[in-house]
């Protein structure tokens, strides 16, 4: 029997019995446990191979729950959460004391936020806690943007996947943490800086930490497929280093006429940056699952989601 199922009653007796249930939201699945339940969140770092030094995002079901996770929120975290939750933002704010640090790799923040979902706002009303929920994937691997991807990687390891088709957004939220109590971003993702700063001003971005990382994401090396993939300017001068090898394209608008390439994913023939976004993951796993011997990605005008569209494929390659 399939782990795919829509059955929301399901995936609340399963969380309540200290479980894992893959999740959908706007941006990737994710891997989600009760907060409270040491033996879940242990079996979210187990289950994704996931190191307990990168801390897990908490999701509620709305913003009058923030007070119970946080202790102190600046105001322009306020402002943020009144304009774009439920969506695409997370905030790292500090936190309660009765926050597990299991979560938050032993800092005093935790990274909180609302997910733009049906499916998940519904699970998370009908459940007495809130959820920790990584990407639904092992450590280090393309996130899932579909049922498919997180069974693929997991069908031994959970007993559900909650189907909310694919994800909208596709990639990541922005994560947004405090300094001083100015914004900084520590993560880009699907909610584009330009539209964070119409809101509270120009923001800082400190988005790479190796050791002891302030948010997800902020690792080097991440999002990446097994294949080898490269990040470049110049499609055409990327192939002719590669010749005579089985090779992948993924490219933003233009279509390649070239015998050379087995395997070509355009993102968006319109030059629409929120449809490729929402469709760069499942085409990585498209081009990860072609037994291809490299994967070649155009970098996208750093703009936008563009900024946040290249940060992800930066991660994903070998070199750029």
């Amino acid at each position: 029997m399939s782990i795919i199922s829509k059955d929301i009653s399901k995936a609340v007796a399963l969380l309540k019995a200290d479980k894992l249930v893959a999740i959908p939201t706007e941006t990737v699945y994710g891997l989600a446990g009760n907060i409270y339940s040491e033996k879940a969140i242990k079996s979210i770092f187990e289950t994704k191979k996931r190191p307990f030094f990168n801390p897990l995002i908490v999701h509620i079901p709305s913003v009058e729950q923030l007070e119970n996770i946080v202790s102190h929120i600046p105001s322009k975290a306020k402002l943020l959460a009144k304009t774009f939750w439920p969506g695409s933002m997370t905030l790292v704010l500090k936190k309660q004391s009765t926050i597990p640090d299991l979560i938050t790799a032993g800092k005093n923040t935790v990274a909180v936020r609302v997910p733009n979902h049906p499916i998940t706002l519904e699970l998370l009303k009908q459940l007495p806690f809130p959820l920790a929920a990584p990407s639904a994937n092992p450590f280090g691997s393309i996130s899932p943007t579909k049922p498919e991807h997180v069974a693929r990687y997991f069908k031994n390891d959970i007993d559900l996947v909650l189907d909310g088709g694919a994800c909208a957004n596709g990639i990541e939220s922005t994560i947004i943490g405090f300094e001083n109590d100015d914004p900084i971003i520590y993560r880009l993702g699907a909610l584009a800086i330009e539209d964070v700063e119409a809101v509270v001003g120009k923001v800082t971005i400190k988005n790479s930490k190796e050791i002891s990382p302030d948010a997800p994401g902020m690792l080097d090396r991440h999002y990446a497929p097994s294949t080898q993939t490269f990040l470049t300017d110049t499609i055409s001068e990327e192939i002719k280093k590669h010749l005579g090898k089985r090779i992948g394209v993924l490219v933003f608008k233009s279509d390649l006429k070239d015998d050379t390439i087995t395997a070509q994913i355009i993102l968006s023939k319109h030059g629409d940056m929120v449809e490729a976004a929402s469709k760069l993951y499942d085409a990585m796993h498209n081009l990860d699952h072609q037994n291809l011997d490299v994967i070649i990605a155009e970098r996208f005008p750093d703009f936008g989601l563009g900024k946040s569209i290249n940060d992800r494929l930066q991660r994903a390659t070998f070199s750029s």
